[in-house]
Order: structure tokens, then C-alpha cells, then sequence
């Protein structure tokens, strides 16, 4: 309050709780504008306003200062009271460098701060290029989503790519006269194999040092009449999977030569001068793969290729040699052979193969007078039988092909000696769907002969007529709905018509 002597005003609280300044000569409307920048000199200040969403509530207008000097309103002993300067009130705090945005006194600031945040989003706006373009373009989750997977699945094959793709050939330094290329997998190259060529070179480049990671070694062509353990030793033969020893003059082997090889799957000794296979010879190692096509084989046991772990399926080719007899003892291991190949050799009768898990088997070109009852016995699980360009062949015995329930292909071409099939000969043949008989002296099939092979779906009859069955419907007058019929339509190989169409 203000004394009643006349003394100075000391500092006050209005009603509303704000500080009240007490009368001085000294103050002005310049100093309080420096003191407060945010008020304005004024008969009233107004309050300041909020300096942003985040600043202190603005604060209620102070009341005047009337009244006379010393307590109550009247005047004292009838002096007027000397004028009262303006209560000043002290602003908010200011927040940052926001400066403060006066509100009308006795208004509402809540339409003043939505204008202010207005204008603020408008500036931003008109200067930020990203706001922008969210206004310009209106969110379409479909859309967004489908960016969205179409940049994953990018991705995802970009990083596929990278790992399962990439195989990079490359050459490396090796074995003069040698050619080495490296074949790298995986993501970053992490793994890598060689490829050692030496073929053409001559017999003394055996031994040969090879890399650590060599899986394919060629030898052919190099004029080699022995080949041994030693010579297939070494850190990089731990590694080997392929073995290319066609086109030498290798005579003879024996059962510890690819005792090393652990990891060998392909072997090729084709086109040397093979005449005995020593017992074991191929049992260390997982082959997968045998060529010993073009060699002097005269004899062999089929027990020579049983593994002792007893892996994975051969293929064994033993082709164009002069193979007459082919034994097998039941009393050792079966070999897992699924694919054998016997043609251009002197067989004169079908061999024993009994209990061998045979699915193709090639005979074509031996001088085999004729296919006895039994002679496929034990062959189950053969599907496709060759017996084309047979010397001499002359007479299929009935019952020949009852051992083969599982047979689809059977091929008899070229056997000009055989002029006819008859019921008994086909019998048992349930699952063949190709008949090849071109090059026969069969020109046609007797219906009932047709009848025994229901799951037949083309012959080849003479030079190139195919034959193949279709099925048609039919209706007829004295039953009713549709009656399928199986039709054996032939053609030769310009599309006309051989004969007429044979009716199942």
C-alpha cells in the first residue's frame, strides 16, 4: 500500500496475483520498453500472450490503481490525490527466440493461437519441398503399399542374386602346359573350385601338382600306358570329383590306382586298352559315374562295381568292347546299377543280371540269336529294354518279356529277321506305352495282339510310321449317351495316312 506520509510506493500484488510497480520519477515509457520489450506503454497494458504452444498460459489484466493515498478509495481531508502512474504488469518469460504475440484485453486467446499456428504451417510449408509434395500428392495406401513391396522384392532379388548367382570364371597360375580355371560361388566368393585341363600334353606330365580346391583333373590324350597310386596322390587329389583318363593306352589297373580319390563321383577310362578289371578296384571311392566304353574287356564281374558303403546310383557304361561272358556271384554285394550299357559286344545270350536294381538296359548290336523265357528274370524295376541291330536274330520266345511288369519302352528296331509278334510273345506287358519296330519285318499288329497292351500309347511300325492311339466317342442307336472308342491312327513322316486305323 502507499504510506499516508507521503512515502514511496513499495511493490504491490494486484487482485489478479501480478506484480505491481510502485510511482517513480525516474520511469518512463522508454525505459519500460527497454526493460520489457514485449509490453507496449499504454494507459492499460494488455497481458502478453502465450510466446508459443509450449509457453506459460497468458496472464489476466491487472486492475488500475485508484483511490486515495493511504487506505480506501475516497480522498483524503478533501486534497485531490496526485495521479497514479499505470500498474505495469511483468510479462511471461519468453521461450526461445519466439517472440511474444499481444492479445486483446478481455478476449479469448484460443481463435489468436489458431491463426498464429495457421500462418506458421503456411510458411513452412511454402519453403519446404517434402510438405509439398505430401500436399500435392494425397496418400493412397494401395498405392504406398505396392511401392512398398515392389522395393522389397528388388531388393530381395538383387540379394539373391548375389548369393546364389554368382559364378565367376577366372584363371589361375598351375602346372606348366596345364590350363586352370576357377569357378567361385556364392555371396562375395566364399567358395571356389578349379578346373585343371592337361589333356594333349604328353606321358611325362604325370605326376602333376594340382591346386588345393582342383574338383575336375583331365588327363586324356596323353599317351599314357600305366596309371597308379602315386600318381594320383597329392594335397589336391583329396578334393577331386572328376577324373578324365579317355583317349591313353592304359592296359592295366589295379584295386588301389583311386584308392585315394574319397571324393571321386565321375570316372572316364573310355577308348584305352582295358582288358581285366582287378576285383575292388572301384569299391573306395562314391561313384556315381563309370565310362569304360572302347576298351578290350573280354570278361568282367558285375560284383567289380558294388561300393562298400553301397551309395548312390551308377550309370556303368560298357559299350564296344569285346565283352562275351558277364558273370555274377550271388554270394557277394549287390552293385546299386541302375543304368547299363552293353551294346557292341559279343554276347550271344541275354546275361545274367539277376537281383541288379536295373532300370535301363542296352543290348543292341550283340550277336544275340534269340530272347528265351527267363532271361529277364529278376529285372522288376527295368522300364526301358533295348535289343535294336541284333546279328542274327531271328525268334522272340513266348513269355519272353513276362519278368518285366515295370517295362514302358521296349525297343526291337532293326532286326530285319523278325517278321511277327504274337499274343503269347507280348504277354505280360501291362505298362508299355512305346513299341519301336521300324526297320522289322512286322508291317502290321492283329487286333488281339493289341488287346494284351493297354497302356500303350504309340508304335513305330516299317520306316518312321507312327502309330498312335487316340480316343474317340461315338454314339450309337440302341444305347444311350457317348461310347469311347481307342483308335490306333498311323501316319509316315510326311503326315498321310500308312493304314487304316486300327480299332482297340
Amino acid at each position: 500500500m502507499v504510506g499516508g506520509g507521503g512515502g514511496g510506493l513499495s511493490a504491490q500484488e494486484s487482485p489478479s496475483g501480478a506484480q505491481v510497480l510502485p510511482p517513480s520519477s525516474s520511469f518512463s515509457s522508454s525505459s519500460s520498453s527497454q526493460m520489457f520489450p514485449c509490453v507496449q506503454p499504454s494507459v492499460e497494458l494488455p497481458p502478453p500472450s502465450s510466446c508459443g504452444e509450449g509457453g506459460s498460459p497468458p496472464a489476466r489484466p491487472a486492475a488500475r490503481l485508484g483511490g486515495g493515498v493511504g487506505g480506501g478509495g475516497g480522498g483524503g481531508g478533501g486534497r485531490k490525490d496526485p495521479p497514479v502512474p499505470q500498474a505495469v504488469l511483468l510479462p511471461a518469460p519468453r521461450r526461445g527466440n519466439r517472440r511474444c504475440v499481444p492479445v486483446g484485453v478481455g478476449t479469448d486467446p484460443g481463435p489468436a493461437l489458431e491463426a498464429r499456428r495457421s500462418r506458421t504451417k503456411e510458411e513452412a510449408s511454402s519453403t519446404d519441398p517434402v510438405l509439398q509434395r505430401q500436399q500435392r500428392v494425397p496418400p493412397n495406401p494401395v498405392r504406398d503399399g505396392a511401392n512398398r513391396r515392389r522395393s522389397t522384392m528388388q531388393f530381395l532379388s538383387w540379394f539373391n542374386l548375389l548369393l546364389l548367382l554368382p559364378c565367376f570364371s577366372t584363371t589361375k597360375t598351375c602346372f606348366p602346359g596345364c590350363h586352370c580355371e576357377v569357378e567361385s560361388f556364392g555371396l562375395f566368393d566364399s567358395f571356389s573350385l578349379t578346373k585343371v585341363d592337361c589333356s594333349g600334353i604328353g606321358s611325362h606330365i604325370v605326376p602333376v601338382p594340382i591346386p588345393l580346391d582342383t574338383s575336375y583333373l583331365d588327363l586324356s590324350s596323353n599317351k599314357l600306358e600305366t596309371i597308379n597310386e602315386s600318381m594320383l596322390t597329392g594335397p589336391g587329389y583329396t578334393t577331386l570329383v572328376s577324373l578324365d583318363l579317355s583317349y591313353n593306352k592304359i592296359a592295366k589297373i589295379s584295386s588301389t590306382t583311386f584308392s585315394r580319390l574319397r571324393y571321386l563321383e565321375s570316372l572316364d577310362l573310355s577308348h584305352n586298352s582295358l582288358e581285366v578289371l582287378p576285383e575292388d578296384c572301384f569299391s573306395s571311392s562314391p561313384l556315381g559315374d563309370i565310362d569304360l566304353s572302347s576298351n578290350k574287356l573280354l570278361d568282367i564281374a558285375m560284383e567289380v562295381f558294388a561300393s562298400k558303403g553301397q551309395g548312390k546310383p551308377l550309370n556303368v557304361d560298357l559299350s564296344n568292347n569285346m565283352l562275351s561272358k558277364i558273370t555274377r556271384n550271388h554270394e557277394k554285394s549287390i552293385p546299386n546299377i541302375q543304368n547299363l550299357n552293353l551294346s557292341g559286344n559279343r554276347l550271344t545270350s541275354v546275361p545274367n543280371l539277376q537281383g541288379i536294381p536295373l532300370r535301363y538296359l542296352n543290348l543292341d548290336g550283340n550277336p544275340l540269336a534269340k530272347i528265351e523265357k527267363g532271361d529277364f528274370k529278376g529285372l522288376k524295376g527295368l522300364i526301358h529294354l533295348s535289343l535294336s541291330s541284333l546279328h542274327d536274330f531271328r525268334e522272340l520266345s513266348p513269355y519272353s518279356f513276362k519278368e518285366l511288369p515295370a517295362l514302358q519302352v521296349l525297343d526291337l528296331s532293326n532286326n530285319p529277321n523278325l517278321r511277327s509278334l504274337t499274343a503269347e510273345v507280348i504277354f505280360g506287358l501291362n505298362s508299355i506305352q512305346e513299341l519301336n519296330l521300324s526297320g522289322t519285318g512286322v508291317s502290321s499288329l492283329p487286333k488281339t495282339v493289341l488287346k494284351y497292351l493297354p497302356s500303350l500309347k504309340s508304335i513305330t511300325l516299317r520306316k518312321n510310321i507312327q502309330c498312335f492311339k487316340t480316343i474317340k466317342e461315338g454314339q450309337y442307336h440302341r444305347q444311350i449317351g457317348l461310347t469311347k472308342k481307342e483308335v490306333l491312327s498311323c501316319h509316315d513322316s510326311h503326315g498321310a495316312v500308312a493304314a487304316a486305323p486300327y480299332v482297340l
